[in-house]
């Protein structure tokens, strides 16, 4: 394993490879402060490979038997099509009801919109940097860095890069400017303890399945359900818009009812191992309509590996969207060629 280590002011250098997830945690949150206060590229590398060790402690001490949160039907909205509610009302057994009955739950407003757009601002930097790196420049520090997980977990080669980025993507892993940014926004939004009382145990991001996004209007969506490659997993996924989407912008085709198995894959034009065909989409849908919702910045979507979905997309949108789609995963039901980052 790789060591870690931090100066202390004597200027001793400190190992943390070995260190217990109470002194990880404990770690982090005093680099957390010293970055919020005075920021440093350097910090922000620190503590993305901090919570990679922290996130292999909560794998392997993660609970036999975790529960999800009960469901609070009475609470959900009952309209016609997709519900929705505004941030401050989310609770845990909110967001299992609206999965357990919809599919999906729509919060409005979980990110303050003007910090969704300056994050989608650093997005483009960090597209731009890449750029400058694969031109043979130097980029500047901290915004594209390739992250290099610990040995016993499969690391992202050349070609799973390069189709992450065909689709629009980067993965948040390898800005660790952008990370430590990402992971203060999902602090302020309440989401590790959300995420946690939600799945029954901590909830982990990971280096394969958290990807910034910048998705242009020319790039089609194809139906699927996470769940055909995730396996078996305890998961709650973060879809967080950064830009106004649905309409302007590509957004999200879904099929908002509860599925309780996976629909057939790889029929009629659907080639894909995972793609849902537009026929077995609709027939899966019944008599629920197939919406398209309009997301403002700082919008978010919550669902899990079973919910239908599509990327919504028109060539003649003017923008491209950005949004933060991750997952998280509980650590007793873990996909396990993923690398743990903890929240």
């Amino acid at each position: 394993m790789r060591l870690l280590k931090r100066r202390t002011t004597s200027g001793t250098r400190v190992d943390f490879s070995g260190s217990s997830l109470e002194d990880l945690r404990a770690e982090i949150a005093r680099l957390r402060e010293a970055n919020v206060v005075k920021p440093s590229r350097d910090a922000e590398r620190r503590l993305l490979r901090l919570r990679h060790l922290a996130g292999m402690r909560v794998l392997d001490g993660a609970p036999p038997e975790p529960h999800h949160a009960e469901p609070d039907h009475a609470s959900l909205p009952d309209v016609d099509g997709l519900p929705e509610i505004a941030a401050a009302d989310v609770t845990p057994e909110l967001l299992r009801a609206g999965i357990l009955r919809d599919g999906c739950l729509l919060v409005r407003g979980l990110v303050p919109r003007e910090t969704a757009l300056d994050f989608a601002n650093d997005i483009d930097r960090s597209f731009e940097e890449r750029e400058r790196g694969a031109a043979g420049e130097s980029p500047a520090p901290g915004y594209y860095e390739e992250f290099t997980p610990d040995s016993r977990f499969g690391a992202i080669d050349r070609d799973g890069r390069y189709w992450i980025q065909a689709g629009g993507g980067l993965l948040a892993a390898d800005s660790p400017r952008l990370a430590a940014r990402m992971m203060e926004l999902f602090e302020a939004a309440g989401l590790p303890s959300l995420v946690e009382r939600y799945l029954g145990e901590p909830g982990l991001i990971t280096l394969q399945k958290t990807t910034l996004r910048k998705a242009d209007p020319a790039v089609g969506g194809a139906w699927h359900q996470d769940g055909h490659f995730l396996g078996d997993v305890r998961a709650l996924n973060l879809w967080l818009s950064l830009s106004r989407c649905g309409d302007v912008a590509p957004g999200l085709d879904v099929v908002p009812r509860r599925l309780d198995t996976l629909v057939a894959a790889a029929t009629d034009e659907a080639v894909l191992s995972f793609q849902v065909s537009q026929e077995k989409a609709e027939a899966a849908a019944g008599d629920t309509p197939i919406v398209r919702p309009v997301f403002e910045p700082g919008d978010a979507l919550f669902f899990d590996d079973l919910f239908l979905h599509q990327t919504g997309s028109d060539p003649s949108m003017p923008n491209p969207r950005y949004a933060i789609e991750n997952w998280f995963f509980g650590g007793s039901a873990f996909p396990a060629e993923y690398a743990p980052i903890a929240v």
